[in-house]
C-alpha cells in the first residue's frame, strides 16, 4: 500500500474500539517512521509516515498524518506493521525483520517502527524492473548437521546472486527442534535479505494441548503467525494454516482461523481490486492423498474472499514434492479463470537424505525425482507474476541434469529391437499444459509424452539402497511415487551402430524454452 494513503481515510481508520467488555483490552500507540540514522528509535530528525497499516492480528488501523498509530490489543497481542511497497524494515538483533511487537502484561506502552528505503544485498537502492522474491519451504532442520547442509546447499551458493526485495519460508524450519530457530535464522540472515517466515506443522510446540496454544515457542522467535507484507505491486499475506487436533487422527489438518479470516476480509477491504495478491502457507489448499486435508468449509470461505479478485497467486510447501495445481469448479473455485497454487519444492528435498556426494550433502531427491531447492518469484509490476525453480546443485558438467531438467536413458540398446525403451525427461517446473519435445541426432522435433508414474533416476537410488550391504547415508532416499511432471519418449534402434544424441526441450510459461541432452548407444548383440 502507498504511503501516499489519504489522510483522511487513515483518520477513519485510526483506532479501534475495545470489545465491549473484553478483559484486559487497551489501547496502545506508538509511530511508525522513516528511519534514517540507522541506530534504531525515532530521532526528531526523523519524520512519522502517514497512511502505514498496523494490525493486532485481526482489526487493521493506519497512521495519521504524523505517522501515529492507536490500536487495541490484549496483554500478550501481537501488534504489526504492514510493510509499504518500497520500504524495508530495521533489522532485529537476530537479523531478522523488526516489524511486531508483543504487548508486555504490565504496560499499555506501544512502540515505534522504523521503515528504510528499500535496498539490495549490496547497499544501493532497488533498481527499477521486476522485483525478486526468494521461496523457500521446508528446510526442516532437526541438528547441527542438517543446519550444515543448509547452509552450504542452500544458502551461500546464492548470497549476492540475488538482488531479492524479501525472502520467505513457507513453514517446517525445524523438525519439531525449536531451540535450533536460533542457528537456523543465523544462516538464513546471510543472505543479507530480509526473511519473513511462515509456520508449520513441525513448528507446534511439542505436547501443546490446544490450536490456540501451539504456537507458543514460534511466536517468541517470529512474531504473527498472520500478516501482510506489500512488495513489487504486489500484497502478501502469510498465514498459519495448520489447525492442530490434539488426540486425533491425523493430529492436524489444514484450515484457517476465525481471527484470521476477520484480517483477511479487512485486509482485502481496503486493497485495490486489481492488486495481485499472494497467499503464502504451509499445507497446500488442494487435498491430498485421496483424503480431506484441508477443511472444505474453509477452502470455501477462502475461495469466496477471492473469487471476484482477477489476480490471485497461492504459495504452499508441506508436500516435499513439486507440482503446480489449478483449482476450478470441482475444487470449489468460481473465479473468472483457474486459481494457481504452486507447491513450492522443498529445501530439504526428502528430509536432507539419501547418498552423500563428495561434500557430504545428502542427495535430498524428493519423492517426485524433484531435486532439492528453492524458487525465485518475479514480479514486473504490472500485477502478472513469474516463477522459476532452482535445483541447489545441478551439476555444471552434467547436460542430462540442468536447472530445469533431468533426463534418463538406457545407456546402450540393441540395434532393430523393438523400440520398447525411452528417455524419461522430469521438467521440474513442468505440469499438463507443458509442451515437451524431443529429437535424435539433430531430426525433427516430436512430441514427448507425459506420463505419471515415478521416475527412473529415484528407482535407481531406491534399487541401489536396497542392494548395499551396509547404509549409504543417514537416511536412505525415498521410495519413487508418481510424478506430475514426467515425460517420455521412445528411443530409435533402427539407426546406425554407435553413440546417439538425445534434445529435449519443454516450453516453460514464464522462462521460455528450456533443454537437455544425453546420449545412448546401439550395439549389435552377439549370436
Amino acid at each position: 500500500m502507498s504511503i501516499r494513503f489519504s489522510v483522511a481515510v487513515a483518520l477513519a481508520f485510526a483506532i479501534v474500539a475495545p470489545a465491549s467488555g473484553e478483559e484486559g483490552v487497551r489501547e496502545i500507540s506508538g509511530y511508525v517512521h522513516l528511519e534514517r540514522d540507522g541506530r534504531g528509535g525515532r530521532s526528531p530528525s526523523e519524520p512519522g509516515l502517514p497512511g502505514v497499516a498496523v494490525s493486532n492480528g485481526t482489526d487493521l488501523v493506519h497512521t495519521d498524518a504524523q505517522g501515529r498509530y492507536r490500536i487495541v490489543a490484549r496483554p500478550g497481542q501481537v501488534v504489526f506493521v504492514v510493510k509499504p511497497d518500497g520500504y524495508r524494515f530495521a533489522s532485529a538483533a537476530d537479523g531478522l525483520p523488526a516489524f511486531w511487537h508483543r504487548v508486555a502484561a504490565d504496560t499499555g506502552a506501544g512502540v515505534d517502527f522504523g521503515l528504510s528505503g528499500a535496498a539490495n544485498p549490496r547497499g544501493t537502492m532497488r533498481k527499477r524492473g521486476a522485483t525478486e522474491v526468494l521461496l523457500f519451504t521446508d528446510s526442516q532442520v532437526k541438528s547441527g548437521i542438517d543446519i550444515d547442509h543448509y547452509r552450504r546447499d542452500i544458502v551461500e551458493p546464492i548470497v549476492g546472486r540475488y538482488p531479492a526485495a524479501f525472502g520467505t519460508t513457507l513453514g517446517d524450519l525445524v523438525d519439531d527442534e525449536m531451540e535450533l530457530y536460533p542457528a537456523l535464522n543465523a544462516v538464513t540472515t546471510r543472505l543479507g535479505v530480509p526473511w519473513f517466515h511462515v509456520p508449520g506443522n513441525h513448528d507446534v510446540d511439542p505436547g501443546a494441548a490446544t490450536d490456540e496454544d501451539s504456537l507458543a515457542g514460534w511466536g517468541a522467535v517470529y512474531g504473527p503467525d498472520t500478516y501482510a507484507v506489500e512488495e513489487g505491486g504486489a500484497a502478501f499475506v502469510f498465514l498459519d494454516d495448520v489447525v492442530l487436533q490434539p488426540g486425533q487422527a491425523p493430529a492436524y489438518v489444514g484450515g484457517l482461523r476465525e481471527d484470521q479470516f476477520r484480517f483477511l476480509e479487512r485486509y482485502l477491504a481496503q486493497l485495490p481490486r486489481e492488486r495481485l495478491l499472494v497467499l503464502g502457507m504451509h499445507i497446500p489448499v488442494f487435498d491430498t492423498g485421496g483424503r480431506q486435508t484441508f477443511r472444505a468449509d474453509d477452502r470455501e470461505r477462502l475461495f469466496a474472499l477471492l473469487r471476484d479478485r482477477p489476480r490471485v497467486l497461492l504459495l504452499s510447501g508441506h508436500s516435499h514434492v513439486q507440482q503446480h495445481y489449478w483449482h476450478g469448479e470441482k475444487d470449489g473455485w468460481h473465479g473468472a479463470s483457474p486459481l494457481h497454487e504452486y507447491n513450492v519444492g522443498a529445501a530439504c528435498g526428502a528430509f536432507w537424505s539419501g547418498a552423500p556426494d563428495a561434500l557430504g550433502i545428502p542427495d535430498a531427491t524428493m519423492a517426485d525425482g524433484s531435486p532439492n531447492g528453492y524458487a525465485v518469484l518475479s514480479l514486473p509490476g504490472d500485477g502478472s507474476y513469474a516463477l522459476a525453480y532452482h535445483p541447489a546443485r545441478a551439476p555444471a558438467d552434467d547436460s542430462a541434469f540442468t536447472e530445469a531438467m533431468a533426463l534418463h536413458a538406457p545407456r546402450a540398446l540393441r540395434r532393430d529391437a523393438y523400440p520398447a525403451w525411452g528417455v524419461f525427461a522430469n521438467v521440474f517446473m513442468g505440469d499438463a499444459d507443458t509442451r515437451v519435445e524431443y529429437r535424435i541426432d539433430g531430426g525433427e522435433w516430436r512430441p514427448m509424452r507425459r506420463v505419471e508414474r515415478a521416475d527412473p533416476r529415484l528407482l535407481l537410488e531406491n534399487v541401489a539402497d536396497d542392494l548395499a550391504p551396509t547404509l549409504r547415508g543417514f537416511d536412505r532416499s525415498p521410495e519413487a511415487v508418481d510424478s506430475t511432471h514426467l515425460w517420455r519418449g521412445a528411443l530409435a534402434t533402427d539407426l546406425s551402430l554407435g553413440e546417439h544424441r538425445v534434445e529435449v526441450r519443454a516450453f516453460d510459461r514464464w522462462q521460455g524454452e528450456v533443454s537437455a541432452s544425453t546420449t545412448y548407444t546401439l550395439q549389435d548383440a552377439a549370436d
